[in-house]
């Protein structure tokens, strides 16, 4: 009877110890820690952490590499935070890599990319600190980009207070009277528009016939200016204008010989003799009308009685 009973005993301390050990499996399993498999550890040391939390993904190049495993107060400074990363054995990278903290979406999460250099050799090994960096999120990008528009549009704010303060100044109850009489103003002269508008329409509308028919006879017009155009162009101005060219060629001959001093007409303008003898004759022609008015009886003889006085005389 005593070997059955220490028998069930150990059975139900078996079955504990087992369910013990499940549980604990299970519960590192599910924060991203496998107890079997023998993975390497790194630290990183951030001054805010704010949304990330243990079993957060630890990523490079955008696949899953490990888990965050403990977040800590770093024992040097306790304004800091010290990130304990559990990585597969499988995955090598340099000591000089950066884990850099970002946002895994928009509605929230952290995760750590681990981000190598390439051109470093050396490899880093399990327990080494690697250098933290955080990537703006996208509240931070739009806080940068908004805070200066927030500064300007507080500006503007302010210059507008200040502008609308000065109008006000400046508008004194004299000015806001005229301003008030010059609105109503406008407002009589749109109301005298309207009006001017409304009989205009009326008088188009009454006299639409007129109005049609003067433009029937514009449109009439502008057909026989069309045809008096036609009868013009039919009229052959070509010729009419070739020979008015050269009528006014011939005419420029002419001038140009008489400037040249070719010709009759050109001695005649040119030859002082001419002029002189014609003015010379001329004065003799005028002496010889008034010698013949003065004595009359020396040219012009005769008698009523038919006797020839001219021997006596």
């Amino acid at each position: 009877m005593i070997k059955l009973k220490i028998t069930k005993e150990i059975r139900t301390g078996v079955l504990v110890m087992t369910g013990l050990v499940m549980t604990i499996f299970s519960f590192n399993y599910l924060k991203g820690i496998n107890l079997f498999d023998k993975s390497r550890y790194f630290l990183v040391v951030y001054d805010n952490v704010e949304g990330l939390v243990p079993s957060n993904p630890v990523t490079i190049n955008g696949y899953k590499i490990g888990n965050v495993q403990k977040i800590s107060f770093s024992g040097d400074d306790n304004n800091k935070l010290e990130i304990k990363l559990m990585i597969d054995n499988a995955v090598e990278f340099s000591k000089s890599s950066k884990a850099e903290l970002y946002e895994t979406g928009l509605i929230g999460g952290k995760a750590i990319a681990i981000i190598p250099n390439y051109k470093d050799t050396s490899i880093a090994e399990s327990g080494d600190f690697l250098k933290g960096i955080i990537k703006p999120g996208l509240t931070e990008l739009v806080n940068q980009k908004l805070t200066p528009l927030q500064f300007k549009l507080e500006s503007a704010i302010q210059n507008a207070d200040k502008v609308m303060l000065n109008i006000n100044d400046l508008l004194s109850n004299d000015t806001k009277i005229s301003l008030q009489q010059s609105i109503l103003n406008f407002k009589n002269i749109s109301e005298s528009l309207y009006e001017t508008t409304d009989n205009l329409s009326s008088i188009i509308s009454n006299n639409s016939n007129s109005i049609e028919n003067s433009l029937k006879n514009i449109e009439t017009s502008a057909e026989n200016l069309s045809e008096i155009t036609k009868s013009v162009s039919d009229a052959n101005l070509s010729n009419l204008i070739l020979e008015l060219k050269t009528t006014v060629t011939n005419f420029n001959l002419v001038l140009t010989k008489i400037n040249t001093g070719d010709g009759s007409i050109s001695k005649l303008l040119d030859n002082d003799a001419i002029f002189n003898n014609l003015e010379k004759a001329t004065a003799e022609l005028e002496e010889l009308i008034n010698d013949i008015k003065a004595n009359p009886n020396r040219y012009v003889h005769f008698s009523i009685f038919g006797k020839n006085t001219s021997k006596n005389q």
